[in-house]
């Protein structure tokens, strides 16, 4: 339920005079009961009033990785706030289609085993195989969970939970043909999952602080001490001190222009890490997704290819035969987007331009379309003017998901190098989901792994805070001025008089992103994308927003979502310019093969003074060792073949 609580007395001092008198004195939290409001440690400037809160955890993100591991930590009883700037139920796991992996064996005979050997293969050999190993072992368990929960999955005649084919996918590690190892709700899976964890989150006292806008972490002597917000209903600032600060705060798609991400989509959580110093990881690996609508990259699922759809060229050739005999269209999404994209330069594209690929599903029965893929029908007709039972539908290779993000290792805890270059856990940091980099999807993600993700790893960072803590544990204060910086900078660009506004900034960003560092890349084209993505961080510097009230400000809360972003773009871009070879969702027309001796490593990237903006460049290993190697041996590199 929802419930508005006053403000500590502290808090109301400064109240009036920030608001007006007319304003209700009020935060909200989705909650069963009040939530710890602890005294004001000082106002950090006169302009805005500053709340205090203490919890065991704080979970930055309501989406599926955030829900899961802030229920995760309240059913083991440490007092969790859950922060989020979108009601949880609008969070981006909604729009995830086409299912969640694991090898329950309800179609064909599987074993998690296959699933592993196929996600370390569609990983291109990036991935880091303990977290894979991890991942994919409990993936039944979680997927089983998630049923125990009530979570509406399809079901076979049996009654079994559905299971459809999806890209990668293969029994007995490669040799057994096409696996069935998709578990969906239909085409609206993650709608489902997402609204399932909510509800069971709300039986747990877990607090939400719905529309809070986080501005950056705490960070005291190189430790996370929690996370500093903005409530977006009034603008008071909330401190919220914490032993654990788990970001669950998706990818960073809204960086391109044409993407299936939601507008979002902004990287928060990238772009806090980045100003506390810490680097991140793998941030060239962007997915494109082959088949987002041509004009509108609404997202059709692969379970569009999954239930039979296939793709065709202008001359109506199933092309994908040429490219991944076996597999055909369920070929890794890299390559089928790689594919769409040769086919259409080569002068095979359809269309009055020669621009786009069909996707055919009119030839499948209608009542299959209508059972397993009635959003895709609706999507097509709406943004296509499509019936897809009987003509095709017009796609192109759209931005999709970020692989790379924050450096964790396999218990989801945020990582940065030593002097020596070794693996250090930061303190009190963890990251699960898209926005982490655990590395479990490597240089390329095999589809319905991400759904897996979030769950696994959300699960579990609340087992590894039971490992680190008890539950009440006492915490230092914080240091009087902690967050004083954040404020100022906040402050700063409510105030800001510059001649660029924060749709002219963006939109230069998205298409120098699209433009530089697209399906294929080049030196020269990185190397111009490099320079413009630098010229248009500096533009930031030069920002103008015109509303300078605290009230629902979407103008500020879009202004600190585009540093955010723009911080990802430009590492992004110096990260693709820097690795000299072609992997996964990283294809470059003059470096074309991969290169395992030179690397076969994670990109590491550092913007340590945010005001230059320079990208410092690093490396760290590929974990290639197993947590069993008689569980699951090590998957030894080879050639990436379909």
């Amino acid at each position: 339920m929802r419930a508005a609580f006053h403000l500590s007395k502290s808090a109301k001092r400064g109240h009036n005079s920030l608001l007006g008198r007319g304003m209700a004195r009020n935060f909200a939290v989705v909650a069963k009961e009040k939530p710890s409001v602890g005294k004001s440690q000082g106002h950090l400037t006169g302009k805005y009033t500053v709340v205090d809160h203490t919890y065991d955890a704080v979970v930055v993100g309501a989406g599926g990785a955030g829900l899961r591991a802030a229920f995760g930590l309240a059913e083991m009883g440490y007092n969790t706030a859950c922060l989020s700037k979108l009601f949880p139920t609008r969070s981006h796991t909604v729009a995830a289609q086409g299912g969640i992996n694991a090898a329950l064996g309800n179609m064909t005979r599987d074993d998690w085993r296959w699933h592993a050997y196929d996600t370390v293969k569609g990983s291109d050999w990036l991935g880091d195989q303990n977290a894979i190993h991890y991942m994919c072992r409990e993936a039944p368990a979680a997927v089983l969970e998630l049923e125990s929960y009530g979570c509406p999955f399809s079901r076979t005649a049996e009654g079994k939970i559905y299971q459809r084919a999806f890209g990668g996918q293969s029994l007995e590690y490669g040799k057994g043909g096409q696996a069935y190892r998709c578990a969906a709700v239909a085409d609206r899976t993650g709608h489902s999952m997402l609204h399932t964890l909510f509800g069971r989150a709300l039986g747990y006292n877990c607090k939400f602080f719905v529309e809070y806008f986080v501005l950056d972490l705490i960070m005291v002597n190189g430790e996370c001490r929690g996370v500093i917000a903005m409530s977006m209903a009034d603008g008071t600032i909330h401190r919220i001190r914490a032993k654990q600060t788990i970001i669950a705060t998706g990818g960073y798609g809204r960086t391109y222009f044409s993407c299936t991400s939601a507008h979002t989509c902004t990287g928060d959580g990238g772009g806090m890490v980045t100003r506390a110093g810490l680097p991140l990881e793998d941030l060239e690996f962007v997915q494109f997704h082959p088949t987002g609508i041509y004009g509108a990259g609404c997202l059709m699922t692969e379970g569009c290819r999954g239930e039979g759809g296939i793709l065709r060229n202008s001359l109506g050739e199933r092309f994908m035969e040429r490219y991944a005999p076996s597999a055909k269209d369920l070929a890794s999404r890299d390559v089928v987007s790689r594919a769409m994209t040769v086919e259409i330069i080569e002068g095979r594209g359809v269309g009055p331009n020669k621009d786009h690929i069909y996707l055919h599903l009119n030839h499948l029965p209608p009542n299959i379309i209508h059972e397993r893929l009635p959003g895709i029908a609706e999507t097509a007709k709406i943004f296509a003017g499509v019936d897809v039972t009987k003509e095709p539908v017009p796609v192109l290779p759209t931005v999709h998901y970020n692989m790379g993000g924050i450096p964790t290792n396999w218990k989801t805890q945020a990582l940065k190098l030593t002097k020596d270059g070794k693996d250090e856990i930061v303190p009190g940091l963890m990251a699960a989901g898209e926005a982490a980099c655990a590395s479990v999807h490597g240089a390329n993600r095999l589809g319905a792994n991400s759904l897996l993700d979030i769950i696994v790893f959300g699960r579990a960072a609340a087992l590894t805070t039971k490992e680190l803590m008890k539950p009440g544990e006492t915490q230092p204060e914080l240091p009087a001025n902690a967050g004083e910086e954040t404020i100022a900078r906040l402050d700063r660009l409510r105030y800001s008089t510059g001649e660029n506004p924060t749709a002219k900034i963006r939109l230069a960003m998205q298409r120098t992103m699209q433009n530089h560092a697209a399906v294929f890349r080049k030196q020269d084209t990185l190397e111009q994308g490099c320079k413009k993505i630098s010229e248009i961080y500096q533009m930031y510097h030069h920002i103008g927003i015109k509303d300078r009230g605290l009230v629902w400000n979407t103008d500020l809360i879009e202004a600190l979502e585009l540093e955010n972003l723009l911080l990802q773009g430009m590492q992004t871009m110096y990260a693709a310019e820097h690795r000299k070879e072609s992997r996964g969702a990283h294809a470059r027309d003059d470096f074309k093969d991969r290169d395992d001796v030179n690397w076969m490593k994670h990109t590491l990237t550092w913007i340590r003074d945010i005001n230059k903006g320079d990208v410092e460049i690093g490396h760290r290993a590929v974990i290639s060792e197993t947590l069993d190697a008689k569980e699951f041996p090590t998957v030894p590199p080879q050639k990436r073949v379909y």
